[in-house]
């Protein structure tokens, strides 16, 4: 029997720590503030239902073969006293986050070897706590080697596809391409495809320019697709499109991941040299709005 531990069951983590207990050779606990009786979730095919080990105190937490931390990247101090209680000499932890920086935020915490870094995209969004609505199916990527290897097998009973990304560090950055565009809209709260113009494209171009120059210095092979990717998805983002995570979080008052998304583009680009003007702009406004960022 594996034994998982999912730090954080908001929409992803709740639709993760779901499916994986749909699996009897697993035993799933959740890792939660508050205290839940169950996980309900409206997938594509349907509504899963899970009943697992709810733990609101982390003294109560045991040793478990994986740690899934789901939480946003502005809560990693937050995971301490359950990664004290949780990990052990064999267990590996999962970090399910947005960004590229998954093992720097959290190798103080976890020596780096039992740290699997994974990148996802599960469109999801949380209606209460344990209720959560899945819009499409998922899809997860980790490193290659073991311990990405162990981890996707964790997701062999699910409808979530998980597979192992030999050029992990390309993958990642192809996602945060497609994300940093989305300070935009978390900006102006408006979908920038209702005010498209040519000025705006420029603006969403060089976001997304910039991110990929500078995840091209730190190694990871992204094709000018990936751009051109970025500006029509968000040309063709309209008010009906659900709002990315960042431009909810704005419109609901919640503190947003803008470090994890457009803030480290701006700090990588200084490590490598590269002038980062639009993200820096686009940066310091959104702090000087008076919404809860991270610096």
């Amino acid at each position: 029997m594996t034994t998982i531990a999912v730090i954080g069951p908001g929409a992803i983590g709740g639709t993760l720590a779901a499916w994986l207990a749909q699996n009897p050779a697993l035993t799933v606990t959740v890792c939660a503030r508050t205290p839940l009786d169950d996980i309900i979730v409206e997938t594509p095919d349907g509504t899963i239902t899970a009943k697992p080990v709810v733990l609101t105190d982390p003294a109560q937490a045991p040793v478990v073969d994986w740690v899934l931390v789901c939480t946003k990247t502005y809560d990693v101090e937050a995971t301490k006293p359950w990664l004290e209680q949780l990990v052990g000499q064999g267990t590996r932890v999962a970090v399910v986050q947005n960004g590229v920086e998954h093992v720097r935020l959290f190798e103080h915490l976890v020596p780096a070897e039992q740290l699997v870094p994974v990148i996802i995209n599960l469109p999801a969004a949380r209606s209460a706590p344990g209720r959560m609505v899945q819009q499409r199916k998922g899809f997860i990527w980790a490193p290659s080697g073991d311990n990405g290897a162990a981890f996707v097998e964790l997701f062999d009973q699910t409808d979530i596809e998980a597979v192992v990304a030999p050029d992990f560090i390309s993958r990642a950055w192809i996602k945060l391409c497609g994300n940093c565009g989305s300070i935009v809209p978390a900006l102006t709260l408006r979908a920038t495809g209702a005010v498209w113009s040519a000025e705006l494209e420029a603006i969403v171009r060089g976001v997304a320019e910039e991110c990929a120059a500078v995840g091209r210095a730190e190694g990871a092979v992204i094709g000018a697709d990936v751009v051109e990717g970025t500006v029509t998805m968000m040309r063709t983002m309209s008010d009906e499109t659900r709002a990315s995570s960042i431009h909810a979080d704005r419109l609901a008052g919640n503190r947003m991941e803008v470090d994890a998304r457009n803030g480290v583009i701006v700090r990588l680009g200084e490590k490598h040299g590269i002038p980062t003007p639009m993200n820096r702009v686009l940066v310091t406004l959104l702090a000087a709005s008076g919404s809860p960022w991270v610096s």
